[in-house]
């Protein structure tokens, strides 16, 4: 079933695939190719299967985020992964909040363990995708900066931090506006919503996640079965 979540997440994988992964395609390396919705070479499998079978992290082997970790075993071993813009596929996710946040959590894990992993062969690719990954790991950690720090002066002073709530709500509509424009699809305003759902929920899981990877739970794979489905676009390869 639809619900407000699961409009926001629609939105926010469009804007993973037809922005990040879209741009990381035109340099033949996309850094994560969905699970459920790439296409590899069956030869390339068969290549790189007993790496695949055995990821380990600190010693304890591990079946989450696998998806981005044969993506980065592809890379390395020489193959491009591309992103196919009019590929449509259906997918699974969460349709309430815990749920959500719980699939966040396993998502955040899986990109720090794969983000060290891929520090060798960043070097390899063009310089944009050593750009990008830092971004992606280094843009979280300093608005996390930003929350604290404005929390931290209204706490004190009893002031509202006005350059950075102006700074972020400007960011967000210009995201928002761009989105809108390049899918005709006025809905993506709302995505402004996931700015408060990123800033008072997913930071604090992503920083959980950074103290906790070496947890290679799964925490509930049974919520999968009360989820809703919706199509996105994914990259295959």
């Amino acid at each position: 079933k639809q619900s407000w979540l699961t409009r926001l997440i629609d939105m926010e994988y469009w804007l993973a695939c037809n922005e990040e992964r879209a741009a990381q395609g035109r340099f033949g390396a996309v850094m994560c190719c969905c699970g459920p919705c790439a296409i590899y070479r069956r030869s390339a499998l068969l290549r790189l299967l007993d790496k695949y079978e055995t990821q380990f992290f600190r010693g304890k082997q591990s079946d989450f985020g696998e998806d981005r970790h044969l993506t980065i075993l592809m890379l390395t071993a020489g193959y491009r992964t591309e992103y196919v813009p009019n590929a449509i596929a259906a997918t699974v996710v969460p349709d309430k909040l815990i749920p959500y946040l719980r699939q966040q959590l396993r998502w955040a894990r899986s990109t720090y363990r794969d983000t060290l992993l891929s520090l060798r062969l960043l070097p390899h690719l063009n310089g944009f995708l050593t750009l990008d990954t830092l971004a992606q790991n280094v843009g979280s950690l300093l608005l996390a900066i930003s929350v604290i720090s404005g929390l931290a002066q209204f706490v004190m002073t009893a002031t509202i931090p006005w350059p950075a709530c102006i700074t972020i709500a400007s960011m967000t509509f210009v995201r928002s506006t761009v989105a809108a424009i390049r899918a005709r699809q006025l809905r993506f305003f709302g995505f402004s919503a996931h700015t408060l759902i990123n800033l008072f929920l997913l930071l604090p899981v992503k920083a959980y996640a950074l103290c906790t990877l070496g947890n290679s739970d799964w925490l509930s794979r049974g919520e999968a079965l009360n989820s809703s489905y919706e199509k996105s676009v994914y990259p295959s390869s």
